[in-house]
């Protein structure tokens, strides 16, 4: 179980240069899955950890592992299997920035659609750590291009969703070929029985470390999700928030000390009443800061997960998630700094393209689904700053004595012989030059808008039933060369293609056996590099060979209808008898032209 004693890093016994990348980075606190396996893992123990997608389990062993890393040894030394290439990218990614002040260090993403030569020759060169999808680990161990007998260390991560996408032999393949004396760490989302077997049969008195998670969101918090990606993009959408919603104040969420000082000094900049807060401050400059929000002297909080436990203030309307968490549980803490004490509150939540499965875990583990949201418009804006614009004129014509400038404005236009009108037009453009009242987008910014509409809309078509669905129009039907006589599973085929070509398992449709080929439904328009990546792809130790189904004669059902009956067959006798066609009623002649079709598909 998790160790309440550890509330930072430096409390673990972590090598001086992970330790500094740590703090490079900001980290301060370890999650719970992280307090109670790195001692476990830096000890040498095999571990079993069973926690929710997205609790920090990445760091919970990329940091114990790279602190016992050999840099002069340029064999891969640690192993981490995944299930797909987009987590491959993003734990090889953590790998590398928690390696950061490792000099000479190598890590390398090794996954389906990625070109071969070029990571061969990276292997070549040699590489400490390999993570990889375990259909082209597999290749490369049976290439000889990957050396693993001087591995250490082998993980195992979301291994239930390996056993869901039908890899769960080949992970056992790949752990058939590794050495005998190697540490092992197998993460589970759920613990069903045949990952139980895998941990028996392959981990010695593995530690078991098992977190519960706390997904509880309030029902009077609406949330929203808005696809967009990168610093700039992301600064921008939130001053359009901020112009274009109404809020009282807000909490800013960011993953570190350094973004916290750097958004609210952006904040600042574009006039906005912002602060940071983090682990640095001391208890007093907190509480001076939590106070001046209380009081209405600040608005907005620009925060650190750490820094804002136990935050507790009233009028703080809305929780903006200027980075998604890794933690589904440190996303229901954040949240629920608003609608406190019965108040309607509202939560963002800002999401890279790439990190569409984070958002996924939390859904899943919070059971509710976030809402779309589009970045407000150029137009949305603009009608925000003249209804202020308007009700600061009405307030200032309420409330001020304006005899003075009654007088100056009535001896220019009769000097100038201007208008009311005219003056009031340009005092108008002076007052709100330094901020514009019509505002536009830039065409980087309807870009950005209609690609992240574009996600949004893919995301809300992806089908939420059954991944064994019936063709239709939106579909294309592949064969491919693996069928029942290979022992071949739907699961097997979905996890092939969910992983080798970047598509999720839910986006796969009908998948139909037959005894010497399969087919299968993919989206319409899959690109042409894809699908010959995928003919190479190998499914049971075969090919998968695949090509757009034409319907030819040993694409149908071929259990239900006879032989002598398929349309292909009757096509190619008609062919080979095209001289002599048999008059109707002549059964003889059906029979020996479909047994000559027959012959000919058996030597085939």
């Amino acid at each position: 179980m998790s160790s309440p004693e550890i509330t930072r890093f430096t409390e673990l016994a972590l090598s001086a240069p992970v330790q500094k990348a740590i703090e490079s980075v900001g980290y301060e606190q370890p999650s719970p899955i992280q307090a109670a396996s790195i001692p476990h893992l830096l000890n040498g123990d095999d571990l079993l950890g069973v926690a929710q997608t997205g609790t920090g389990k990445t760091a919970a062993f990329a940091l114990p592992l790279l602190s016992k890393i050999d840099l002069k040894q340029s064999s891969p030394q640690i192993l981490v299997l995944a299930p797909t290439r987009e987590l491959a990218i993003q734990v090889a990614e953590a790998f590398k920035t928690y390696a950061s002040h490792m000099k000479g260090f190598h890590v390398l993403p090794i996954y389906g659609g990625q070109d071969m030569s070029g990571q061969l020759q990276k292997l070549k060169r040699g590489v400490h750590v390999v993570v990889g999808t375990p259909g082209r680990v597999m290749d490369h161990l049976r290439r000889k291009s990957l050396d693993l007998s001087a591995l250490k260390s082998l993980v195992l991560d979301e291994a239930d969703e390996m056993l869901r996408m039908g890899f769960i032999d080949d992970v056992e393949w790949i752990l058939e070929h590794t050495p005998k004396e190697r540490q092992v760490a197998l993460f589970s989302a759920t613990m069903p029985k045949p990952i139980r077997k895998v941990a028996d049969n392959y981990l010695k008195n593995p530690k078991e470390v098992r977190i519960a998670s706390d997904t509880t969101t309030s029902a009077n918090i609406e949330q929203r999700v808005l696809i967009v990606n990168g610093f700039e993009a992301k600064l921008d959408a939130v001053t359009r928030i901020l112009e274009s919603d109404n809020f009282e104040a807000m909490i800013i969420f960011v993953r570190t000390k350094t973004a916290t000082a750097e958004l609210a000094e952006k904040l600042e900049a574009r006039g906005y009443s912002a602060s940071p807060i983090n682990g640095d401050m001391n208890q007093a400059t907190r509480e001076r800061t939590i106070n001046r929000l209380k009081n209405k002297q600040l608005d907005i909080l620009v925060a650190t997960d750490v820094a804002a436990r136990g935050i507790d203030v009233e009028r703080v309307s809305h929780v903006l998630n200027f980075d998604i968490p890794y933690d589904s549980e440190a996303y229901v803490h954040r949240i629920g700094r608003t609608g406190r004490a019965g108040r309607a509150g509202k939560a963002i939540l800002f999401v890279a393209p790439r990190e569409r499965r984070l958002l996924n875990a939390i859904e899943k583990a919070t059971r509710q689904p976030i809402l779309p949201m589009e970045l407000p418009s150029g137009s949305e804006v603009s009608n925000k700053r003249i209804q202020n614009f308007k009700a600061l004129l009405t307030e200032t014509l309420e409330t001020q004595k304006l005899d003075f400038f009654y007088e100056v404005l009535s001896e220019f236009s009769a000097e100038q012989d201007y208008s009311a009108e005219d003056i009031a037009c340009a005092l108008a453009y002076l007052l709100q030059k330094e901020k514009p009242l019509k505002v536009e987008d830039s065409p980087k910014q309807k870009a950005q808008r209609q690609r992240a509409k574009e996600q949004l809309q893919d995301r809300d078509s992806k089908p939420r039933a059954p991944r064994q669905q019936s063709n239709d129009e939106n579909m294309t039907r592949y064969r491919i060369e693996v069928g029942r006589n290979d022992d071949v599973k739907p699961g097997n085929i979905v996890g092939a293609i969910s992983s080798e070509a970047g598509i999720e398992g839910s986006l796969i449709g009908h998948i139909k056996l037959h005894d010497d080929f399969s087919t299968v439904d993919l989206p319409d328009g899959m690109p042409d590099d894809i699908i010959r990546h995928l003919q190479k792809v190998r499914v049971c130790n075969k090919p998968l060979l695949i090509k757009r189904d034409t319907g030819s004669a040993d694409s149908g059902d071929s259990r239900r209808k006879p032989k002598s009956t398929r349309p292909g067959i009757k096509k190619t006798a008609a062919k080979k008898s095209n001289a002599a066609k048999p008059k109707p009623g002549k059964a003889s002649s059906k029979k020996d032209s479909g047994k000559t079709k027959v012959k000919k598909r058996k030597k085939d």
